[in-house]
């Protein structure tokens, strides 16, 4: 009897087991990795090694590396390798003490691509400024002086020319076609070893490091050395140039930033026609804008970029542009972030008389502009300024104690009215207001003097937040306050 309850339990366990196996879902699809040998063999050849010398003498002039890196640093057998120990430095014998004669001493490594048959190699800025002699070595090994094309420090491009013929040449390709995930190959020099290659996939696109570049952020190893090499993708196509790596050891840590090679190639265009890169301003200092502050001033979202101030004279101010002005659009494109109005604008044509749109008191108004020249960065210039004495009896709802500003002040600032903070207490502290502070509006009403304001004050909503425009120095921005029932 037992015998036989076995056996049909057994039957009944074999019946079961297709059921549960048709219920398994299936295997997922093998995909094999791609194949970087054929890439590899087809891009090599026009990408270059460009090694730098300074001239030094009896006055030391070029660069020297440290002699005091550890052994167990990452750049140690790079400095060992390609800047040996002088004469009077550790490692070396004392000897007479007399001027050396002017030498040429090894500056620094880098990489490059050839964009020519005839000789014109991109490279980054950083790879050649202050060389006093260029030289590029092809994968063949032959060698050339090269000439400084021109450089823009900016976005750290630089051209540079070698005389030769008949050269291998890349393929320029599209980085907004660039997908974060996507399979992209370095080549370039890391620590003098030429032509490696390095793999990895794009892992942000247009991340912001630089006023002028949206990078495209890689995985791919990068190192001292690889900087000005291409970044390919699997089409062989060059989409960036490998400029940045974010370390704390200076070695590759998981992060590097290539130069979209579509921006690069603008600026490569302008130096090889006129060997620098003409750029507009308008004569803003700009900021992002929150939602918070989008709210504050009826914005439906938080887009455009915020202007802090206007310099004196600039094409903005000729304009009509204010401080507290949001400026949404310019020249037919919309500004989305702070951060692609310097782009815009630099990539129009000094001289061109542009529309801008701006939104000023809660609504969008046009403001032409006569677009200048960029010039070299100027450090504004601020004033100090002593407090007045305070004109009311104490801090209102928004923990501000404030007084009118005299009328030849507002004219030096050209503000057409405002009040001072003498005293910050409560939800004004909190939100980072200082004594010294000027409140231009609240709302986007104007304060035309204290009494004003602290009656506007009193009639806030104590549930909602204010929305203050604060001039502080020579910059304005809007801050947020939320009041307190007194």
């Amino acid at each position: 009897m037992n015998r036989s309850v076995h056996r049909i339990a057994a039957v009944a366990l074999l019946a079961l087991a297709p059921l549960a196996v048709a219920q398994q879902p299936a295997p997922a699809p093998q995909v094999a990795l791609p194949d970087f040998a054929d890439l590899a063999d087809r891009s090599s050849p026009a990408v270059v090694n460009i090694r730098t010398t300074a001239r030094i003498g009896a006055h030391g002039r070029g660069m020297q590396p440290s002699p005091e890196l550890d052994e167990n640093d990452p750049l140690f057998e790079f400095f060992r390798r390609f800047f040996p120990p002088q004469p009077g430095q550790p490692g070396q014998p004392e000897g007479p003490r007399r001027s050396p004669a002017p030498r040429e001493v090894p500056r620094g490594l880098g990489s490059g691509f050839i964009l020519s048959a005839d000789g014109f190699i991109m490279t980054n800025a950083h790879v050649v400024e202050g060389a006093d002699e260029i030289i590029v070595t092809l994968p063949d090994k032959r060698e050339f002086k090269a000439r400084p094309i021109g450089a823009d420090r900016r976005t750290d491009v630089a051209i540079v020319k070698i005389e030769a013929t008949g050269l291998p040449t890349v393929k320029i390709g599209d980085p907004n076609k660039l997908r974060v995930g996507e399979w992209v190959m370095a080549i370039g020099s890391p620590f003098g070893f030429t032509n490696s290659v390095t793999v990895g996939i794009v892992s942000a696109k247009a991340r912001e490091t630089g006023d002028f570049l949206p990078f495209i952020q890689t995985d791919a190893a990068v190192n001292p050395g690889n900087s000005g090499g291409p970044l390919l993708n699997l089409r062989g196509e060059v989409v960036g140039i490998n400029s940045q790596i974010f370390s704390p050891s200076g070695a590759f840590a998981g992060i590097s930033f290539a130069i979209p090679i579509d921006e690069a190639m603008r600026v490569g265009d302008q130096l090889r026609a006129q060997g620098r890169v003409v750029r507009g301003r308008i004569g803003v200092s700009i900021g992002p804008v929150s939602k918070e502050i989008a709210d504050g001033i009826g914005l439906a979202k938080p887009q455009g970029a915020l202007v802090s101030s206007v310099e004196r004279d600039s094409p903005a101010e000729k304009a009509g542009v204010e401080a507290g002005d949001v400026i949404l659009r310019f020249d037919g494109k919309p500004i989305e972030s702070s951060i692609e109005l310097p782009r815009v604008v630099g990539a129009t044509k000094p001289g061109t008389k542009s529309t801008m749109q701006v939104w000023r008191k809660g609504k969008a108004i046009d403001l032409q502009v006569v677009v200048a020249e960029m010039q070299p960065d100027r450090t504004p210039t601020r004033r100090g300024e002593a407090p007045a004495k305070p004109q009311n009896g104490g801090a209102n709802a928004l923990g501000l104690t404030v007084s009118d500003v005299p009328a030849e002040r507002l004219k030096e600032l050209r503000l057409r009215a405002a009040v001072q903070v003498d005293a910050v207490e409560g939800a004004a502290a909190a939100a980072g207001l200082r004594q010294g502070d000027l409140v231009v509006a609240v709302n986007n009403v104007e304060v035309q003097n204290a009494k004003q304001f602290n009656e506007f004050v009193g009639k806030l909503d104590p549930k909602k937040p204010a929305t203050l425009l604060i001039r502080r120095g020579d910059q304005s921005t809007f801050v947020i306050v939320r009041p307190v029932e007194k």
